[in-house]
């Protein structure tokens, strides 16, 4: 797979004049394939503002931007499709699960792949590997309702790697786990990062998982300050 993720001199202003406000000032940041990263910072340091840049969700002011082997940003998008990219190339992995109520486990997973025009077959086989690859495959036909908070985040993380993209954004992932959950929710982004040479980013505020991380970007003021993690074993 490419280059992971490539942030270079990333800025997000918002307003002109007098009243501007630059929620972003220099971004950059590098996450190789097979990566997690944890990105931190103190509220309103602009953690929101880059992963919604990242995600393509609001367009920044500034920069450069690569994901996988594709240039998305560069003084403008350089995709014509961007919901087909957060469709196909991003996976997203938020706080709350976000889980159809009204669909099974491997629905969830499979539809996706599906809306991006996969054959229902073979959806679900990708499906169907990810929940095995996750050691919940014995869940397939349950509804969320049905789940644990622990087990609703694996078909969470299911989803966001079913189209395979080579990026994935986790917002607050572990927020609402308790220790042992969410170090098994990090575990496994870690294993699938490897398996499929994802490049994750992780934004937390999470004490119980900071330690795990090899590398870690701060985040002030919107600007970008990259340390050493302790990188500290599962246990």
């Amino acid at each position: 797979m490419g280059k992971g993720i490539l942030i270079e001199g990333v800025g997000k202003r918002y307003g002109t004049g007098d009243t501007a406000v630059d929620a972003l000032k220099s971004v950059n940041m590098h996450v190789a394939p097979g990566e997690v990263v944890g990105l931190i910072g103190p509220s309103g340091s602009g953690k929101t503002t880059l992963l919604k840049c990242l995600g393509a969700v609001i367009e920044p002011t500034a920069g450069r931007m690569v994901l996988g082997d594709q240039v998305i940003y560069d003084k403008g998008w350089r995709i014509p499709d961007l919901r087909a990219l957060r469709r196909d190339r991003i996976g997203f992995v938020f706080q709350a699960p976000y889980l159809i109520p009204f669909l099974d486990v491997t629905d969830n997973v499979a539809l996706l792949p599906m809306l991006a025009g996969v054959p229902n077959a073979e959806a679900r086989k990708r499906a169907n590997e990810l929940l095995k690859a996750l050691d919940i495959e014995h869940r397939a036909r349950a509804m969320p309702s049905q789940l644990s908070g622990g087990e609703q985040q694996r078909v969470a993380i299911a989803r966001g790697l079913v189209n395979r993209p080579p990026v994935i954004l986790a917002d607050e992932p572990t927020a609402p786990l308790d220790s042992e959950r969410a170090l098994t929710v990090i575990r496994i982004l870690n294993d699938m990062a490897r398996r499929f040479e994802t490049a994750v980013i992780v934004v937390t505020h999470d004490e119980k998982i900071i330690p795990t991380f090899k590398r870690i970007y701060h985040i002030r003021d919107g600007v970008t300050h990259e340390e050493a993690g302790e990188g500290r074993a599962f246990q």
